[in-house]
Parts: C-alpha cells; sequence; structure tokens
C-alpha cells in the first residue's frame, strides 16, 4: 500500500503557512536559466528596513543572490558591486542602481573605503574568498560567503576565528540545508519513522556536459589555483551528509583520479580548438562547437550581448580565443572525474559517497537505511518504506536546482543580519568549516591511499 505524505504534516514540517502548496512559486533564474523557487513570505515578520549588501563579484552567483533584492526590494539593496569585468560591472550597476561612486574594480576598493553597508556578499572565484571574507569581518561587516569557504584548512579556520571573535553574522551558501526537500528528509530520519540511523548511499552524478565546462575547460580545471573538485563541486554533498547524520565524522577513505579527460584518450585526428578542422568534432559529446554553439548550453559564461541576433558571432569568437573552445584532451586539467569517499560517523553510522562525471542526467540520489525502514530519494521526491506494517510514503514536490534552497538561503540570512540572531542559520560558519575538513582530509586519504582520522 502506498500514500502521499499529508499535507498539512508537510507543511508543518517545512514551517509554511496552511495554505501553501507544493508546487512552490518561482520567480527569477540561476546560471542555467531554471526558475528559482520563492522563499515562504510568512516564515518571519517584515523587517522594519532592508539590509544593504556590497556584491563582491557580479558573475553567475552573484546575480542569483543579487535577484533576490529586484524580487524583495523591502528586503535587501544592494548598493554596491566589485567586478573588474566591465560589461558585468556595468550590467549589475545598472540592475540595482548602484551609485557610480560605489561601482568598484576590486575587491580591495570596498575596504579602502569606511564601512557603507550592512553586508558583504562574497561571490568570488574561490582562491579570492579568504581575503574578502577577513577584510569584510575586519570592518564589521556581516558576510553571506560563497562555498567553499577557502582552499585551504588554515584559511576556512582563520575565518571562523575571526567570525567569532567579531560577533558578525557569517552564513556559508550550503543551499542545500535549505531545500525544502532536504529539510524534509532530515525530519523523516529525526522524527525516529526509520528507527536507528544505520547507513546513507549519497550519489552525486555531475553530468558529462558539466564536468567538461566546469572542471576540464573552466574556472575549477586546475586544482592548485581553485580548490580540489571535493569542495568545489561536492562541498554541498559532504555538509547535507553532516546535517543528515547528526554526528561528527571521524574517519574517511577515499578514492579517485582524472581517467578520462587526459592526453593518452586524445583521439586521432583532434585539434587543439573543435573548431580549427577537427576530424572528429561531430563525433565527440564534448565537441565545443555542439556544446556551445549549436545546443547553446552553459552559454552565460560569455557576457554576451543583448542583441541576440549577435549571439553566434560572440559565441565563437570566445570559442577562438578561451578555454571554453579548446579540445577537452588538450587542457592542463587535474580535477578527478571519479571520486568515491567511505565514511565512518560517530556510533558506527557508514556513509558511502560517490560522485560521477559520466552520466546523462543530474541531481542528487540518496538511499538512507534505518533499523525500522528505509528511504529512496532524487531531490525531488523520496519514498519512505515501514520495515514492520510494509507500508510506503512518498513525498514529492516540484523543485529548481538546488532543490529551493537558493533563496530560502538568502531569506534566513537576511533575518539572521537583520535580527542579529544566528540560530535563524543552519549554514553557520562553524557548521561548514567542519564539513570542508571533511574534504580536506578526504582529499588527504585519496593521495595517502590510507584511511585518515578526522581531526575537527
Amino acid at each position: 500500500m502506498s500514500k502521499k505524505f499529508s499535507r498539512r504534516g508537510v507543511i508543518k514540517a517545512l514551517g509554511l503557512a496552511t495554505g501553501s502548496i507544493l508546487s512552490f512559486p518561482v520567480g527569477g533564474f540561476d546560471e542555467n536559466g531554471r526558475p528559482l523557487i520563492l522563499p515562504n513570505p510568512k516564515k518571519y515578520p517584515a523587517l522594519a528596513k532592508p539590509v544593504t549588501a556590497i556584491t563582491l563579484g557580479a558573475g553567475n552567483r552573484g546575480n542569483v543572490y543579487g535577484n533576490y533584492a529586484e524580487k524583495y526590494p523591502e528586503q535587501l539593496n544592494i548598493i554596491g558591486v566589485a567586478e573588474p569585468i566591465p560589461i558585468r560591472n556595468e550590467r549589475y550597476c545598472k540592475q540595482h542602481k548602484i551609485d557610480v561612486k560605489h561601482s568598484f574594480s576590486t575587491w580591495e576598493q570596498v575596504f579602502a573605503l569606511p564601512k557603507f553597508a550592512d553586508a558583504i556578499i562574497i561571490t568570488t572565484p574561490d582562491d579570492l574568498h579568504y581575503g574578502p571574507a577577513m577584510a569584510a569581518l575586519r570592518k564589521g561587516y556581516d558576510v553571506l560567503l560563497e562555498k567553499p569557504i577557502a582552499p585551504t584548512e588554515k584559511e576556512c579556520r582563520d575565518i571562523l576565528t575571526l567570525s567569532e571573535k567579531t560577533g558578525n553574522i557569517v552564513a556559508v551558501c550550503h543551499v542545500l540545508r535549505y531545500a525544502p526537500y532536504f529539510i524534509a528528509l532530515r525530519d523523516k530520519i529525526q522524527d525516529g519513522s526509520i528507527g536507528e540511523l544505520i547507513s546513507i548511499q549519497h550519489f552525486e552524478p555531475i553530468e558529462h556536459v558539466h564536468m567538461a565546462h566546469s572542471f576540464v575547460r573552466g574556472n575549477w580545471h586546475d586544482s592548485q589555483k581553485t580548490t580540489p573538485i571535493i569542495l568545489a563541486k561536492s562541498c554541498h554533498d559532504l555538509d547535507i551528509l553532516r546535517w543528515l547524520v547528526g554526528k561528527p565524522c571521524e574517519k574517511i577513505s577515499a578514492f579517485g583520479s582524472l581517467k578520462w579527460f587526459t592526453s593518452k584518450n586524445k583521439p586521432k585526428g583532434a585539434t587543439a580548438r573543435c573548431m580549427d578542422g577537427c576530424a572528429i568534432e561531430k563525433e565527440c559529446p564534448y565537441s565545443a562547437m555542439k556544446i556551445y554553439y549549436r545546443d547553446r548550453q552553459r552559454t552565460y559564461v560569455f557576457d554576451l550581448p543583448e542583441d541576440k541576433e549577435a549571439h553566434g558571432e560572440a559565441i565563437l569568437g570566445y570559442l577562438k580565443n578561451t578555454n571554453y573552445g579548446r579540445c577537452v584532451y588538450q587542457m592542463e586539467n587535474d580535477q578527478p572525474d571519479h571520486y568515491v569517499a567511505n565514511m565512518l560517523f560517530k556510533d558506527d553510522v557508514t556513509v558511502s559517497f560517490n560522485m560521477e562525471a559520466f552520466t546523462s542526467y543530474h541531481g542528487r540520489r540518496t538511499r538512507i537505511m534505518g533499523s525500522h525502514g528505509d528511504i529512496v530519494g532524487d531531490m525531488k521526491q523520496f519514498e519512505y518504506t515501514n520495515f514492520l506494517t510494509g507500508e510506503k510514503t512518498t513525498w514529492e514536490m516540484e523543485t529548481d536546482g538546488h532543490g529551493g534552497g537558493d533563496w530560502n538561503l538568502v531569506a534566513d540570512w537576511i533575518q539572521a543580519v537583520s535580527t542579529r540572531d544566528k540560530s535563524v542559520l543552519s549554514s553557520t560558519i562553524a557548521a561548514s568549516v567542519e564539513s570542508h575538513i571533511m574534504g580536506f582530509v578526504a582529499e588527504k586519504s585519496r593521495a595517502s591511499g590510507q584511511i585518515e582520522k578526522v581531526a575537527l
């Protein structure tokens, strides 16, 4: 026998108003053009005045979080931006009506001035998180910090220490904690439905085009200049696993490598760039001409002109002059394209995590095993089975790329800043540092081939 979770029960679990439904309203779009789910407007009381913020980095994530201010100007007002790419800076200033005196090309210029906003939104590249975060805290700003926190464990701990010293609000953008799906999943574990938690299997399918785009050709292709893929892509997953288990991780063993996107797998006839007469371009699933020019996927990285008629020529220009047009077998990439981490948590809870590049799909898959029931889910729905009765119960909802977490995170952060109450946040800097350390330990294990202890 199967049934759906009661509507009233789900509404209660998510802190929704009684009149809410699970096909949540949407507004705004993420970097892939997918609509963003709106947060519950009745969760918090109205603010006396909007939180003012300066965005450092007007790229994809800077726009996702900044766009919240357009939808909810009574809650968030973006009054400054630091962005070195002129077209991004200009568009962001126009969008948010930012005074020219608060438009900067570097983050350092922001902190050369006296404090002029409540908070800083840090969406710079991974290797430029530490400097702005430390400077913001020293100036007395509250912070919304894109993940990963920083490229090294020491830098992560430094930010945590300074945040505790200053008392400022720091939220890390672990948006999955704010997704209704994962909230309901965690509640199901905590209410005892599955009995005692025994084990979790968690799978992150990156999707083959996403891997080629971001971690072979893109900004994160070099782990030494950015962060290891276990943090750059999967610190979300380590964090959500720590949150679901509710206990500290004690040991990790990890394996993985860069197996496919290497020069030894370069097809005969492949050229340095896909548009340079490559003999197998039409047969290659990773062809830049196919992905960006013919299919027009992930073209948000190109800062295309307003005139759509000019997009084709502009894309060809980018493919001719940037890494996005290069052969995936001839890049200087070093990120693993498959990764396995086995984790032992306190009280003998075991967790296995797989990150895989070679899938035709994306969206996390999770299996949770308890002494009296189990749960199987895919970020859009999960099914709970009661071992005693055999009854199956399904939870499902319409969702966006991060399960509805993006703007729910921003909403909670704004409330925390406005009320000076860190308890509003589930992704506090302290919690986030702990799951980051798990990532650093996993990398140590992958390099050593040994089981490594997690020292928090």
